[in-house]
């Protein structure tokens, strides 16, 4: 038996419990994994509330960690007993001392790189590489606006639009995490509170707007930045902190031929070559020095409510790693 934290009904922070589960030995083409660090995603938030459904209930949360593997299903080679490995996205179930994995889904972590940033890193990092690479290629001369500029994603986003040679705009809550933006490579800082972001934008761009959003805010930020955009721009909707946007009729996007997307990383990282090639990219802006990695804060596992309660509430900026 090992320590695992599960959720029984859905609900806030409370709902997660810390208990005994079995872990059992890992089948053909699978791998037991001792995890040494978790990462905290707002989309654990999501599945906790609802918002995304979970296959079953009672469940694990979680869908990022890096770990030594402990034992290797039958007839599996190319893993072995001691590897450092980190995992983002499918199958949830990362707030666990231990836990099964698909051979097919866990990458090998760089030497160089520490399990807690590895564990911070390959969920958030991935989404910025398909974010800016895939869903709309940014490229030298584009303005960009980032929402929750010192988040996670956000501060990942940041850095890496402004060594593609963009001109970045980054939205905060505070001077604190204004601060952190500039940092991260913000050209332009606009504390939300303080000043409307749309205003700012307009003034920033002499009225001529920015080529894409990047918007995990959702129903705060929406109608605004869609506001923000030049003629053909893009729309990339990619969370929902605030709650999901309000429906938005087509005419809203014909006056300007907008586009609008509302990516999941899934979609992007189908493959085991695409899988690699988006964690190799990462790891490798990592290693280069493209990516500062900040992780804020670190939670014992078995206190995640409290690590929920904290990002919830925008008391957390950059990463947060969850230590078993």
């Amino acid at each position: 038996m090992v320590k695992a934290i599960r959720v029984h009904e859905l609900g806030g922070p409370e709902v997660l419990k810390w208990e005994d589960v079995e872990v059992g030995e890992p089948k053909e083409g699978e791998v037991r994994v001792k995890n040494k660090a978790i990462g905290l995603n707002f989309v654990d938030v999501y599945f906790r509330k609802g918002v995304y459904k979970a296959a079953t209930v009672p469940y694990t949360p979680g869908v990022e960690a890096c770990g030594v593997v402990t034992a290797v299903g039958p007839g599996l080679t190319g893993r072995q007993v001691g590897d450092l490995v980190a995992y983002a996205g499918q199958p949830m179930g990362s707030y666990a001392e231990e836990q099964i994995l698909p051979a097919n889904r866990i990458v090998p972590v760089p030497p160089s790189i520490d399990p807690t940033v590895a564990a911070s890193l390959l969920l958030k990092g991935m989404t910025a590489q398909f974010l800016l690479r895939s869903c709309f290629k940014v490229e030298p001369g584009h303005t960009v606006l980032v929402h929750a500029a010192a988040g996670g994603v956000g501060s990942l986003l940041c850095q890496w639009a402004n060594a593609l040679g963009a001109t970045v705009i980054g939205t905060v809550s505070t001077k604190e995490k204004a601060a952190q933006a500039k940092e991260d490579g913000c050209h332009h800082v606009i504390i939300y509170k303080e000043e409307d972001f749309v205003a700012r934008v307009k003034e920033i761009t002499s009225d001529n707007g920015v080529e894409v959003v990047y918007d995990s805010v959702g129903k705060d930020t929406f109608e605004g930045s869609l506001a923000c955009l030049k003629t053909c721009g893009y729309m990339v909707s990619f969370g929902q902190s605030s709650g999901a946007p309000d429906p938005v009729p087509l005419s809203a996007i014909a006056v300007k031929s907008l586009f609008l997307t509302r990516p999941r990383l899934f979609n992007y990282a189908v493959t085991r070559d695409e899988l690699l090639g988006m964690a190799g990219e990462v790891f490798g802006n990592v290693q280069s020095g493209v990516l500062r990695v900040r992780v804020n804060h670190t939670y014992p596992l078995s206190q995640a409510a409290q690590a929920h309660e904290d990002l919830e509430n925008r008391k957390t900026s950059g990463s947060v790693v969850l230590i078993p």
